[in-house]
């Protein structure tokens, strides 16, 4: 049957307007969406499809039915797949991974490259990859020919930038991604919306790799990537605030209906409108979401500029175009009611085929990657191609989207069924697309079959483990009712058939798992921060037990003074978690240890203040203790915290007396460091430093802190000496990153965010990692020894594990 044809074309010869190059080729595009749905229904009635697949399923599966002899004598069990590495070692323990790869592979070069399979420079492109991606989940690299595939990691995406030559721009999205999670508001999900921005990003930086090759010059494949990873977020920024923002319940009708205005005059007059429009749109009934809509409208605007300054020609005006075709489909589709009853195919299927493919059709033209400098089928095979993911999607969230009383074909035909006779079931629809793709896109070839099977098997193998048996097949009789023959022999393979899974399934449901664990972690070990805070602030104050009260009280009330400052307490927090969460030490037993590293952390600080050192007016928010009283007393007070910090070691109980004993000699040799550190830090004062020596000066300064809050409670448990190398490696570079973002801060930040006024260490002539380095260069050495400390917190107790949020702490605060 000959293959609906002619991409969308651009109007602009016969009108120079945005406007009306956007809702012509809309027109166009519904046409053409039409043709399709005409093709799709015909094969329907006519019972076609039905047939043409009974036959692709008796050559399909020879590859996946076993006969019955051999799964009853099969020697192996399939493991948890939520055991996700022992899962992939034990698909390669029994010869299984090469296929598994090669297919889910296969499926990616089809969905999101829109490249045919028997193309053979595709299929030399996906066996390489397949093997690099197997090489990588083998050895645990988490990364394959340079892309992420574990999940939100930002150690793996900073080394994949690492290694591209966009250190700076992985740097940027980072943060960006960070900056989007924080400002998801309640009712939509913050792991969700990272996981499509990073799916988008993926796909166009995908594209950007395609479009080159081994001949490509290391500074122009850097360049492209670095584009394609800003393409990417700045299209992605769509998902979770135009999409999803649209679907929810956040905004009333009238919000939704004039911010759907504001993003169409968006894409049809190439210019976002500015912030006092937005303003005016929503008007005072949008209080609650004022500030997330101005979020929104900074960070839109910023991107559509971006993708806007990257477009040009003829490849501009296909984004634009394809943008509107994309938006008003699923404008168009939004707005429908399920109650209402008279809803032709057209009108519930055309949107469907427009929206499924005009995501990847921008992902491409974002990149400016049009079909003469590529494969001339893509755009064509992707117009096709969408629905029948959208369709499967569909029917996977059936009852969830029932109950939100959204409108699908699916949804539609469960509500109107018994009313409407003349609706056709959507799961007839879907296996008419399947075998439209396989025979007339495709061309009957053997890969493309076997892919597209594996997939629609697989996917109703997890309704049914997702449903459970009885429900699954009462949904099944309700959909199959016209098409039993057929369906017997579907539901056959459902049973029966083997090796249909996928790799993005397997890590869509791993990321999810990891980014939800990993935000409940998170949250709880932030809440944890506040919770010992709290403890340990109320245990800090020296009480006033001097033989000579006069003097004593008021040294002790100056000590007090400095303990009472706005400090973060990061030492004795970690110290706590390091005992409590890692070696399930009695938290009343460990005060004393916890008390006494904030003594001798606050001492420091007051003798680093003095004007003989660093001459500050102020720390933690707050007058510095010499100019608050006066030098005698700040130097005195920092003695008295000295002792106290002694004292309270010393007062250890419940532990063995030569740990204890052990401990103390530790913390004076720590101390000690940290002395000729700051000796260090006062010797190198207008000396041009080079790296080496602000790491030795930093590590001496800050990093044996860390390392001591760390190795103390692993040595009152008597933890391994192989653990303690482990806590001091996280230390050394953790330190070091904390200490190049507090040197970032001081250059870049501002004094009510800090503490402390920006711009000291540049007044006192001191040598930072900013000045010797750069922002750049900084920010780069901070995420390498980022990569380098969560090396050190992966291999680690499970009970450790918490050093991963307190490093992602450590990089991205703000103060």
């Amino acid at each position: 049957m000959r293959l609906i044809s002619t991409r969308t074309a651009s109007s602009a010869e016969t009108d120079p307007t945005n406007e009306y190059r956007g809702r012509a080729a809309y027109r166009q595009a519904e046409i053409r969406a039409e043709k399709y749905l005409e093709e799709l229904t015909e094969r329907v009635q006519s019972g076609q499809y039905a047939a043409e697949l009974t036959e692709d399923f008796y050559v399909w599966k020879k590859g996946h039915v076993s006969p019955w002899p051999a799964r009853l004598f099969r020697s192996y069990r399939t493991p948890d797949r939520q055991d996700y590495e022992r899962y992939i070692q034990w698909m390669n323990a029994v010869g299984k991974l090469d296929d598994y790869l090669e297919r889910s592979v296969s499926y990616l070069y089809m969905r999101d490259l829109g490249q045919a399979l028997d193309n053979p420079t595709t299929q030399s492109r996906v066996r390489r990859t397949a093997s690099g991606l197997k090489r990588s989940l083998l050895s645990g690299e988490g990364m394959q020919e340079g892309m992420p595939v574990d999940g939100f990691d930002t150690a793996v995406l900073y080394r994949w930038g690492r290694q591209e030559g966009i250190e700076d721009t992985v740097i940027w999205m980072i943060a960006k991604l960070k900056r989007v999670s924080e400002n998801i508001p309640e009712g939509l999900s913050a792991e969700q919306a990272q996981r499509k921005l990073m799916k988008i990003i993926a796909g166009v930086v995908l594209h950007a790799r395609e479009d080159m090759d081994e001949h490509t010059p290391k500074e122009e494949r850097s360049r492209r990537m670095d584009e394609a990873v800003r393409l990417g977020y700045c299209y992605g920024l769509t998902y979770p605030f135009v999409d999803d923002l649209l679907d929810s319940a956040l905004l009333s009708e009238n919000e939704k209906a004039r911010y759907s205005e504001l993003i169409r005059r968006a894409l049809l007059s190439g210019t976002v409108p500015k912030w006092d429009e937005w303003n005016q749109a929503f008007g005072s009934e949008s209080g609650h979401n004022l500030a997330l809509i101005r979020y929104i409208h900074s960070e839109l605007g910023e991107a559509f500029e971006y993708i806007k300054s990257r477009q040009g020609g003829v490849g501009g005006s296909i984004f634009f175009e394809q943008a509107y075709v994309f938006f008003e489909a699923q404008d168009v589709d939004r707005n429908k009611q399920l109650e209402e009853k008279g809803y032709t195919a057209k009108q519930l299927y055309v949107p469907v085929i427009l929206k499924s493919s005009g995501s990847r059709l921008i992902a491409r033209s974002v990149s400016q990657m049009d079909e003469e400098s590529g494969d001339q089928g893509f755009e064509q095979r992707t117009f096709y191609y969408g629905i029948y993911n959208q369709l499967a999607d569909d029917f996977a969230d059936l009852f969830d989207d029932l109950e939100a009383e959204a409108v699908t074909p699916y949804t539609y035909y469960w509500k109107h069924r018994l009313e409407r006779p003349d609706l056709r079931s959507p799961f007839e629809m879907y296996w008419s697309v399947i075998t439209y793709l396989i025979r007339d896109v495709y061309g009957s070839d053997p890969n493309t079959r076997e892919v597209i099977l594996d997939r629609a098997i697989n996917g109703l193998k997890r309704a049914r483990q997702r449903l459970g048996i009885p429900r699954y097949e009462e949904l099944m009789d309700l959909l199959t009712s016209d098409m039993p023959q057929l369906n017997k022999v579907i539901q056959q393979m459902v049973k029966k058939a083997e090796d249909v899974e996928f790799f993005d399934k397997l890590l869509r449901d791993q990321m999810l798992i990891e980014m939800k664990k990993d935000r409940e972690d998170r949250e709880r070990f932030r809440e944890q921060l506040d919770e010992i805070r709290a403890e340990i602030d109320a245990a800090l104050p020296i009480s006033s037990e001097s033989p000579v009260p006069f003097v004593g009280d008021s040294l002790i009330g100056a000590a007090n003074y400095s303990l009472a400052g706005d400090g973060k307490r990061l030492r004795p927090i970690l110290a706590r978690l390091t005992a409590e969460e890692g070696y399930g030490l009695d938290r009343e037993a460990i005060m004393p240890m916890l008390k006494s590293l904030e003594y001798l952390h606050t001492a420091s600080l007051i003798f680093d203040d003095l004007p003989s050192q660093d001459n500050a007016d102020t720390r933690r928010g707050r007058q510095t203790l010499h100019t608050r009283y006066d030098g005698a007393t700040a130097e005195l007070s920092g003695l008295l915290l000295i002792q106290q910090g002694v004292k309270e070691q010393a007062s250890l109980k419940g532990f063995k007396p030569e740990r204890v004993l052990e401990l103390i000699h530790y913390s004076a040799r720590k101390a000690e460091e940290l002395c000729m550190g700051q000796a260090l830090d006062l010797k190198s004062r207008g000396m041009q430093l080079d790296v080496e020596r602000l790491n030795e000066i930093c590590f001496y300064k800050t990093g044996v802190a860390f390392e001591a809050c760390l190795v103390m409670p692993a040595m009152l448990a008597g933890a391994p000496e192989s653990e303690i190398r482990l806590l001091e490696k996280f230390a050394y570079h953790a330190g070091i990153a904390f200490q190049i973002r507090d040197d970032l801060l001081d250059a870049e930040g501002e004094a009510l965010l800090i503490g402390k006024p920006s711009g000291k260490d540049a007044a006192n002539g001191s040598s930072t990692f900013v000045s010797v380095l750069g922002i750049g260069g900084a920010k780069r050495a901070m995420w390498d020894h980022y990569c380098e400390a969560s090396d050190a917190v992966k291999a680690l107790p499970e009970g450790l594990r918490f050093l991963k949020h307190l490093l992602d702490v450590l990089v991205h605060r703000e103060r």
